[in-house]
């Protein structure tokens, strides 16, 4: 499985050979509807191979082309690492499998590009968040939307702070200090292994690094914020090890170990859903204030040019809303039509991901809640 980033979204709108083929569907981890998740993606390829045979591809360059895909149905494994939503991108060049914690309606495309639509909702500035959870045995992190909450496998951190000593700089073993049996303190070496750790701020400071460079690589470009979970104690070391912009003041009291997904889910949402209350209402305010500049528009036919252009610093796009037409990179010319062509592409969609890749920020709103109740508001940088 792949982690959806700003890399994984340029690669995937880049060029590619062949049709594309997006495929969007729910998933469920418990219960008699998570029996059917197989099911589901079986008849959705299926359908996949329908459209491909009727795009003109031979039956031999079809079974090449969806190969990857067909080996999930059977993949034990692969079920029991779901979240709420699972996207596939698959084409001659390229295969991506994302786990997300959206729940998508059952959608196949089979186009000259990848539909990415359905991904805008986690990739704006307005309902996505990371839970870290720490403790001295272990760490979790956790992606979660006003919704949803699933799980995120961390590769190359270290499971617990005495592997993390175990594991540090050069493999050498760290000296700490052991009382022995006749109450008086020495210094000895040992591997770590079975031994009773101290537990100061050095080590946490050390075991806390490793996990804070892996969650740079993870989360590089993000722009969620980020909450804590431990023992109070924890947090200020955390804070010290740090390096990610977006990590929130307040954090979740409490031994994380053993609480479940659902309900760091619950204690977070009171955290950040003022959070994000208050960036939309921020946004909003921004382009009012804005207003009368010349650093506004609601107008797609000038915004989709300047969204490819890098000018757009905020943009706002009301949920549920479609403005189909057609952009020319070389003239910067938008045409819009009154329904959905052959050609036509949704510009609202189209001015969201040129806003994203070039690191404005992006915000989905209700239809009532946009300004001037319009499809499309944007502020640009210049």
């Amino acid at each position: 499985m792949n982690a959806l980033s700003q890399d994984e979204i340029k690669t995937l709108l880049g060029k590619h050979q062949g049709l594309c083929i997006s495929i969007f569907m729910p998933t469920f981890r418990t219960g008699a509807e998570s029996q059917q998740n197989q099911i589901r993606l079986r008849n959705l390829l299926r359908s996949a191979e329908e459209k491909l045979l009727a795009g003109g591809l031979r039956p031999q360059e079809i079974k090449t082309r969806l190969e990857p895909a067909q080996a999930l149905p059977g993949n034990v494994l692969f079920w029991r690492r779901q979240s709420d939503g699972l996207a596939l991108f698959i084409s001659a060049d390229l295969f991506r499998c994302f786990c997300l914690p959206e729940a998508f309606g059952e959608l196949i495309v089979v186009a000259d590009h990848f539909h990415v639509k359905p991904l805008l909702p986690l990739l704006g500035g307005d309902n996505r968040f990371y839970i870290l959870a720490l403790s001295q045995k272990g760490v979790r992190l956790l992606e979660g939307t006003g919704k949803n909450i699933r799980e995120i496998e961390l590769e190359s951190v270290p499971g617990s702070l005495a592997e993390a000593l175990q594991y540090d700089e050069l493999g050498k073993q760290i000296r700490f200090r052991a009382g022995t049996a006749g109450g008086g303190d020495h210094s000895t070496m040992v591997s770590g292994h079975g031994a009773e750790l101290d537990d100061t701020k050095d080590n946490l400071l050390k075991y806390f690094r490793l996990i804070d460079r892996a969650l740079h690589d993870l989360l590089r470009g993000e722009r969620a914020p980020l909450v804590l979970a431990g023992v109070d104690y924890l947090f200020p070391i955390y804070r010290e090890a740090n390096t990610y912009p977006r990590l929130i003041e307040e954090g979740i009291p409490g031994n994380p170990q053993g609480i479940s997904a659902e309900t760091l889910h619950h204690a977070t949402l009171k955290i950040v859903s003022p959070y994000f209350q208050k960036a939309e209402l921020d946004a909003a305010a921004q382009y009012r204030q804005s207003s009368g500049t010349g650093l506004t528009s609601a107008d797609s036919r000038e915004i989709v040019p300047a969204a490819h252009h890098g000018r757009v610093g905020l943009l706002l796009v009301a949920s549920g809303r479609q403005q189909w037409g057609t952009y020319n990179g070389e003239s910067s010319a938008v045409q819009r039509h009154e329904q959905a062509g052959a050609t036509s592409e949704d510009l609202l969609e189209m001015a969201a991901i040129q806003t994203f890749l070039n690191g404005g920020t992006v915000f989905t709103l209700s239809p009532e809640k946009m300004p001037d109740k319009s499809d499309l508001a944007a502020v640009f940088r210049y």
